[in-house]
């Protein structure tokens, strides 16, 4: 559990440069990775009917070995795909550390929910239960809560939160960057372009997927004492930010153990490749990964 104290807040003062639109998809040079520890893999998904990819980072030596081991779950974002976090971050470089299986699965836009508006689109469905089951029965996993982590930027830090909260005996971390947490419940007003999306996702205002997939209603329906830590960061110029502090200033109030980073940046790729290395030392000092990273604090975090 974490830390119990009043939130202390520093203000820290940015100069940045012309913010572009946040749902934008930032060039950035691909970073070459090592293909002997990325694995790629196609299922047939019973809850979508369909084949479906994900990829896999896979720990040193496990071809050779036969060590089983934790497994995080590493959502995309709108308009993102199974390759973006190897391909636009430092993931393989920083995950070497960690003895742990990462898994990107494909979502499409889909907002990790089983859509309102077409009855085969069960992305819900298909990651809690059929990418999990998949990757369970072809990787060495430790198939139980403890081992079990799942974290996302932006559209997948909602999901992250999102089957945390729906399943609370799933996952023992839940992580969240620049998480789009008001998706069911206006960020359209934010990101006008998220709209047809959220519409096939969510369906028409007041939907029944609507109430049932809104993170306010979630957080306080569950037991903080069931929940999983819970970890957040978002940027200061990011445009997500007041929904991040107002779910924030939920688990604060409804006492969940949690930790949020308010860091310099904005809603891009060059933010989520920073906000690694605090993710993955906090996922290992709560899954007790050795050797664990220590997630360094800086003066602009908000930690309890």
């Amino acid at each position: 559990m974490g830390f119990r104290h009043p939130i202390l807040i520093a203000i820290a003062i940015v100069l940045v440069g012309v913010v572009p639109p946040a749902w934008a998809q930032q060039n950035k040079p691909t970073i070459s990775v090592a293909t002997d520890t990325i694995a790629q893999r196609t299922f047939f998904s019973a809850s979508l009917q369909r084949e479906m990819p994900y990829e896999v980072v896979l720990p040193a030596g496990y071809e050779s070995g036969q060590h089983r081991y934790s497994v995080l779950y590493l959502l995309h974002g709108w308009q993102g795909d199974e390759t973006n976090w190897v391909k636009l971050t430092q993931l393989t470089k920083l995950a070497a550390a960690y003895p742990l299986i990462i898994v990107t699965p494909r979502a499409e836009n889909s907002w990790y929910v089983n859509s309102a508006t077409n009855p085969s689109d069960r992305y819900a469905d298909y990651v809690v239960d059929d990418v999990i089951e998949d990757v369970d029965t072809h990787y060495r996993t430790i198939p139980d809560q403890r081992h079990r982590a799942i974290a996302g930027l932006s559209m997948g830090g909602y999901g992250a939160l999102l089957f945390t909260l729906r399943r609370p005996g799933l996952f023992g971390f839940a992580g969240s960057i620049s998480g789009a947490f008001s998706g069911p419940s206006g960020i359209e007003e934010v990101m006008p372009q998220l709209k047809p999306s959220t519409d096939q996702a969510f369906g028409t205002w007041g939907s029944a997927t609507r109430k049932d997939n809104d993170l306010d209603s979630l957080i306080s329906a569950a037991d903080p004492a069931k929940t999983p830590y819970l970890f957040l960061e978002c940027g200061n110029v990011d445009p997500l930010l007041p929904s991040n502090r107002h779910v924030v200033a939920e688990l604060s109030s409804d006492k969940f153990a949690y930790e949020y980073h308010e860091l310099p940046g904005a809603h891009m790729w060059s933010f989520w490749d920073n906000s690694l290395p605090l993710l993955l030392g906090a996922l290992a000092q709560q899954l007790h990964l050795q050797p664990a990273a220590s997630a360094a604090h800086t003066s602009s975090s908000l930690q309890r």
